[in-house]
């Protein structure tokens, strides 16, 4: 078999997938301050229409815009790898297979919806986008793709990582975009933040706030927000990834998934590889789909189902999501893009409705895996990939011990080039695990949650 399976450029998918369309049961919405559902023109002084119409929609295929094709075209499709070296170190009977998005520009997963969000705002009429970051993909995917399509673009990214991961600020300027420290000096949000708690590490719920100031203070109405993660259609442009993973395996002549992972955050990277598969699921595949979350972040695996909002200032609508609480600071792990307070709504409503089974896994554990990888397949991956790894580390161990054949695919979201630091830091025993207890997460999200409805199951 192949070491790596490749599609041409003329077999990459030309429609996303939209899951919302097959979901059992009532999707909730989106809930203004009021408790009412939200119509889509009151997202229009945050997000262009022709977007807001994608993340109401109902069609379970959007066709991807010749525009948006060109764009992708300079990466994709990505290659799947198998991983015959990790499979030997570990003596299974699996197969394992990573989706390998570390290709991409930027290093990472995060293009396929930077680059069509851009196109979109372009389209629209837009000439500016301001955005958050977590460890820094997403900020220089937006970067890189506002640099192809001449629009400006100004990046809150975490303090924490802004301190821990420079090179990923060099990044951005590289590609023309601006990146402040979050919370900044620049939004009265960061202001009122920085009085309070001058030390601290920032959220992602923190930097979202103080993006969407700068957005819909712009009175010229040429300046909108854009989100990495956790909407409904930044999962529908991830899509693209199993998508094109199905094709593959297909030519690899793998007949049956078992076993679908995922690092798990905001969401993206793991709905991008996992929605394809849980429309088969949906229809009758035994496939187990797992999203890997960190132990101290612990959304999916330690909170239910829940209306919260999805930033600090609470500016944006309340969301039916799994959440800590919007008020929720992490502690400073190195895999900063997973460093959310809550997960995707339509990822929690496949977790609510059985379709997907999370877990949690400790840091320690996750950079185990990471090295383990490095020295098998080679390549270096983000602290963010390592949860993967480990993930399905954990499900080729399990494969050994029940003596069954199976086959896992997982996604290769990034590499860890610019991560270096927090491998120098594991390796010389000066990382530690954090998981947060049954009483961090009550006492967190009594601080966010009170007053706020109960989606429906």
């Amino acid at each position: 078999m192949q070491n790596k399976i490749l599609l041409s450029e003329d077999e990459i998918p030309r429609q996303w997938y939209n899951l919302a369309a097959d979901l059992p049961g009532t999707i909730n919405p989106p809930l203004g301050q009021d408790g009412n559902p939200i119509s889509p023109d009151m997202l229009a002084a945050v997000f262009p229409m022709n977007l807001i119409e994608q993340e109401v929609s109902q069609d379970r295929w959007i066709d991807i815009p010749e525009g948006v094709l060109d764009l992708l075209y300079r990466w994709r499709p990505s290659p799947l790898h198998r991983a015959f070296a990790l499979e030997k170190a570990l003596d299974t009977p699996a197969k394992i297979f990573y989706k390998n998005e570390s290709v991409s520009p930027a290093g990472s997963h995060k293009p396929n919806t930077a680059v069509a969000q851009a196109w979109y705002n372009k389209e629209f009429g837009i000439k500016r986008l301001t955005t958050e970051t977590g460890a820094g993909q997403w900020g220089s995917a937006l970067s890189y793709s506002c640099a192809l399509l001449g629009l400006e673009c100004k990046v809150f990214m975490v303090r924490v990582s802004f301190d821990q991961k420079p090179f990923r600020k060099v990044l951005m300027q590289t590609w023309g975009g601006q990146c402040v420290p979050s919370p900044s000096m620049d939004t009265r949000v960061g202001r009122e933040i920085l009085e309070q708690m001058p030390d601290t590490p920032g959220s992602l719920g923190i930097a979202i706030s103080e993006a969407i100031e700068a957005a819909v203070g712009d009175e010229t109405g040429e300046t909108r927000y854009s989100l990495g993660s956790v909407l409904n259609h930044v999962m529908l442009h991830q899509t693209i990834i199993g998508l094109e993973a199905k094709k593959q395996l297909k030519k690899a002549g793998i007949d049956k998934v078992d076993t679908v992972i995922g690092c798990a955050g905001g969401g993206s990277n793991f709905a991008g590889l996992a929605f394809p598969f849980t429309y088969d699921k949906i229809n009758g595949a035994d496939i187990e789909i797992i999203p890997v979350e960190p132990a101290s972040c612990p959304t999916l695996t330690a909170t239910p189902f829940s209306y919260d909002h999805g930033d600090v200032a609470k500016m944006t609508p309340m969301l039916p999501m799994h959440s800590l609480g919007h008020k929720f600071i992490p502690a400073p792990i190195h895999a900063g893009g997973l460093r959310y307070h809550g997960m995707a709504p339509l990822v929690s409503h496949a977790v609510e409705a059985g379709l997907m089974t999370p877990i949690a896994v400790k840091q320690l554990e996750c950079y185990e895996a990471g090295l383990l990888f490095a020295r098998t397949e080679g390549l270096l991956v983000a602290p963010e990939t390592c949860h993967a790894v480990a993930g399905a580390v954990r499900s080729a161990n399990q494969a050994k011990e029940e003596g069954k054949e199976k086959t896992i695919i997982f996604n290769l979201s990034g590499h860890g080039l610019m991560d270096l630091n927090g491998y120098e830091k594991f390796m010389a025993g000066e990382l530690q695990n954090i998981a947060l207890s049954a009483q961090d997460v009550e006492e967190s999200r009594k601080i966010s949650l009170e007053g706020h409805p109960t989606p429906k199951i």
